[in-house]
């Protein structure tokens, strides 16, 4: 692939939809996404303790960022109590069975700062994406092949997707599952990773939670890292993937 347009980009449908909508978004290049170190181990662990004493009693769907998500999964049609959207999936893990088990550093950085944050992270390994990442719509005829299977299926009419240029989706219902492809594995070197925020005044947040993103990859993935901040006046972050 060797796509110069665009990284990532919010279609004009859905930043003037979402208007609250911010997003920190980082091409990480030559990482090497190994096996959960130690110390990355223990800061996770740690965070995971922390986010459990915030929350406490409180109902997840109380927490400003989760109730957001749940608001904005309402406005294009899901149900956000049967469709999760990541990180109240994650903290809803948490809160019932005690712990996040860790799984390689990528996916543990992306973990640790959504319960830091309660906001969706992921990291999407670009190898088989035609261009950059498109936030859309779905008009249904695009393909996706959920996480761990291999059955491909079509996202719903109306539902906001993550897709390159073919119709090839990295995650459906906007951040609640994505896709077999783009998953993060011991052979990624190269991932966008991208945190977002629906609630109002999010902008300070989203920073703060990039940049933790940005040190932690610095501090245990290696590799090069550009980044954008993205809202309504910038929609897009261009540049380079190969």
């Amino acid at each position: 692939m060797n796509q110069e347009d665009y990284i990532f980009r919010y279609h004009p449908e859905v930043m003037s939809r979402y208007s609250d909508l911010r997003a920190g978004v980082i091409l990480a290049q030559d990482v090497a996404n190994q096996p959960t170190p130690p110390a990355l181990r223990q800061e996770f662990l740690s965070e995971q303790r922390a986010a459990l004493e915030r929350i406490g009693e409180a109902p997840l769907s109380e927490i400003e960022t989760l109730a957001a998500w749940r608001a904005a999964f309402r406005d294009f049609g899901v149900n956000p109590t049967k469709y999760r959207s990541a990180a109240e999936a994650l903290l809803r893990r948490l809160t019932k069975k005690g712990d996040i088990p860790c799984i390689n550093i990528l996916v543990d950085i992306c973990n640790l700062v959504s319960i830091r944050y309660a906001l969706p992270s992921a990291a999407f390994d670009t190898r088989a994406m035609s261009s950059g990442i498109t936030v859309r719509f779905a008009d249904g005829s695009e393909n996706f092949t959920p996480l761990g299977e291999s059955q491909v299926e079509n996202p719903e009419p109306g539902e906001v997707i993550f897709t390159d240029e073919v119709s090839l989706v990295s995650a459906r219902r906007w951040c609640w599952r994505q896709s077999d492809e783009s998953a993060a594995s011991p052979e990624t070197r190269q991932a966008i990773v991208i945190v977002e925020a629906q609630h109002t005044g999010s902008a300070a947040v989203i920073q703060s939670a990039r940049d933790d993103l940005l040190d932690l990859l610095q501090r245990y993935a290696g590799g090069e890292f550009t980044s954008a901040l993205l809202g309504p006046g910038e929609p897009s972050m261009s540049g380079h993937i190969h």
